[in-house]
């Protein structure tokens, strides 16, 4: 049976009537329509569903929509802003660390997080704070030198 709930994702107030077992991914891509979230394993071990939920990154695929009520969301629509693209965002482009793009959004959102918290990490917490998220395209030197760039 369903039940209605009140989200907050990337600063707008959703109501949504959610099934209890239905994921915060299914939600934030199905129901609301922001499709930057991925939908990969569904067992949290790629990332490519990572949001930002009250500062810290999660993956969606582990959240019970039901959970994430009055919490605060941020998916990778809700980094860009009316000057454009966040710097991490623009990192990634410039550095040539975008390719396939189906772990950009969890990889853009993790090191946010991260430089949010250290503007200056070294390469070893870069590599920690993304360790959550597969890429099978870059081998991931170029989303770390990208990572590295901002606030330099």
């Amino acid at each position: 049976m369903k039940k209605l709930i009140n989200l907050t994702i990337n600063d707008k107030e959703y109501e949504v009537a959610v099934e209890p077992n239905q994921t915060l991914t299914d939600v934030i891509r199905y129901d609301i329509g922001l499709t930057g979230t991925k939908k990969g394993c569904e067992t949290g071990d790629c990332g490519s569903c990572t949001v930002i939920m009250d500062g810290k990154p999660v993956n969606s695929c582990l959240v019970l929509a039901m959970q994430a009520a009055g919490r605060n969301i941020t998916t990778i629509e809700g980094l860009e802003t009316e000057d454009g693209l966040d710097p991490v965002q623009e990192a990634f482009v410039e550095k040539g660390a975008v390719q396939c793009g189906f772990c950009t959004s969890g990889m853009i959102l993790s090191a946010k997080t991260l430089l949010d918290r250290n503007p200056n990490p070294n390469e070893a917490e870069i590599r920690s704070a993304i360790s959550g998220n597969l890429c099978r395209c870059t081998g991931y030197q170029k989303i770390v030198e990208a990572v590295e760039s901002v606030n330099k």
